[in-house]
């Protein structure tokens, strides 16, 4: 049986890349520089926030961008404008805990982004049973060895487990670690073109679908 249902957060639970392109170039305004490109962005989106900052402005100031950033970052949440998890994503996570599966996150965040996440009051608390990011683990997607931390505190076998991702990192982590894969398209950065055919099990046109294609995945379903 698929015990495990572990979920990206960017542009998989949630919609994110437009609106983290728009908070990243508020911070490097209140740095004094220049926007990023919309193109660079989506070039670097996947990889972690500060190794892709060189890339997307180059020369900036790595140590004041991190400090600077968590002051946007709380605004933009207070704000609304970021890490909104539409109502039918929330339902099919209720669906996927009815059915007995463990929902867990799994993300490159720095630990910091993902906090409020995991908070008393937030609406994925009772659905979602823990979060793994940089704070808890050593190695980033698409390192297989990223759910290294989680298999072995859950104590769930690779083949208990399938990770819903949206890039071809993720699902070349999950294939390496021994997971099954689900493809998220719903952002339209990517299409099914741009993976690895050999790592991905099934393919979602929008995350409420994520229900349907773990049971169709299930031997056991």
């Amino acid at each position: 049986m698929l015990r495990a249902v572990i979920i990206d957060v960017d542009d998989t639970l949630c919609l994110t890349e437009a609106a983290s392109y728009d908070l990243e170039n508020e911070v490097l305004a209140r740095l004094g520089r220049p926007p990023m490109s919309r193109a660079v962005h989506l070039a670097t989106w996947g990889d972690t926030l500060l190794e892709a900052m060189p890339r997307r402005s180059p020369g900036v100031d790595l140590d004041r961008f991190a400090e600077l950033f968590p002051v946007a970052h709380q605004e933009y949440l207070a704000a609304g404008r970021l890490d909104v998890i539409p109502e039918e994503n929330l339902r099919a996570l209720d669906e996927l805990v009815l059915a007995g599966r463990t929902v867990l996150l799994l993300t490159s965040r720095a630990e910091a982004e993902v906090r409020h996440m995991l908070a008393a009051d937030h609406v994925l608390a009772g659905r979602v049973s823990g979060a793994y990011h940089q704070g808890n683990t050593r190695f980033r997607k698409p390192d297989p060895r990223a759910f290294d931390e989680l298999l072995a505190e859950t104590g769930f076998a690779p083949g208990d487990c399938v990770y819903v991702g949206d890039s071809p990192g993720d699902a070349v982590a999950a294939g390496g670690a021994g997971l099954s894969f689900i493809a998220c398209l719903q952002s339209g950065v990517r299409s099914l073109d741009d993976f690895d055919p050999r790592h991905v099990d099934a393919c979602i046109d929008v995350f409420p679908d994520v229900v349907a294609a773990v049971n169709r995945l299930d031997p056991h379903g």
